[in-house]
């Protein structure tokens, strides 16, 4: 069953379709995982949306688990792997939750799903069940975006004009609040379709997503059974900063002892 807090903050994948087509292209994460995945035994990504590392990763021989709590996101990679004819396991799970007979040696996920990790008790449940699925000094790789305060301390209002896939003119109209005591920034979208000068339609979503500082990040993964390898500021392996972008770790479960 659906963590509720999760059911609550799906609506930026509802046109799953739409959503691969603006990401697929983004691969900037993917050399790194590429370092670091074994030549051999599976790989699971956690939160692996419409596959876009999935399928690369498949695609350079390696044997891939893709898991999403999202129907539609996990269809549509499905749909892109059958079309390239690579055999990929797909699995529709919580990750707070996770269920799976194989057990591997390297765990990742990208794309800042960890800020989907609302509250204290589902980042808690979220390091469990990786730490359960993952083999004795395993690794895990994972991103967040980084806490700027003096950023996040002020309203953001900003707008993007595009072309979407259906042909029409889109004017994006974004609202992003960040509420210090919860440390969630709240983001509201509205999309307006234009045909010609008239507005044909309005859509409209929000997401929330949860910020973590490095310390209280070091601490989380060493309470929970890892030791923290390489902390960057961004996939490109800079060092971690105030005013990077990102946090990147690789995680290594402890080994029993």
């Amino acid at each position: 069953m659906m963590n509720s807090i999760f059911k609550e903050n799906l609506e930026k994948y509802a046109d799953a379709r739409e959503y691969d087509r603006i990401h697929e292209n983004f691969l900037v994460d993917l050399p790194l995982i590429l370092e670091w995945a074994p030549e051999s035994g599976p790989i699971i990504e956690l939160a692996c949306g419409t596959g876009r590392l999935t399928i690369p990763l498949a695609e350079n021989g390696h044997e891939m688990i893709g898991v999403d709590i999202h129907k539609g996101m996990l269809n549509q990679a499905k749909s892109k792997a059958i079309d390239k004819n690579l055999s990929i396991q797909w699995f529709l799970q919580d990750c707070t939750k996770l269920s799976m007979e194989q057990s591997t040696k390297f765990m990742f996920m990208s794309g800042n799903s960890f800020q989907h990790f609302l509250t204290n008790e589902v980042q808690d449940a979220l390091f469990q069940s990786v730490h359960h699925h993952l083999q004795d000094e395993g690794i895990f790789i994972f991103d967040t975006r980084n806490p700027i305060m003096d950023e996040l301390s002020k309203v953001d209002e900003y707008e993007e004009h595009f072309k979407h896939s259906n042909g029409m003119q889109v004017a994006e109209y974004h609202k992003e609040t960040y509420e210090p005591m919860t440390q969630i920034l709240h983001c509201e979208t509205e999309r307006r379709f234009f045909n010609g000068p008239k507005i044909e339609f309005i859509e409209k979503d929000k997401i929330s997503l949860r910020y973590v500082f490095p310390l209280e990040m070091r601490r989380l993964l060493n309470e929970h059974g890892f030791n923290v390898l390489h902390e960057y500021g961004d996939w490109n392996k800079i060092s971690l900063t105030s005013k990077s972008p990102q946090m990147v770790y690789v995680c290594q479960k402890k080994g029993s002892s």
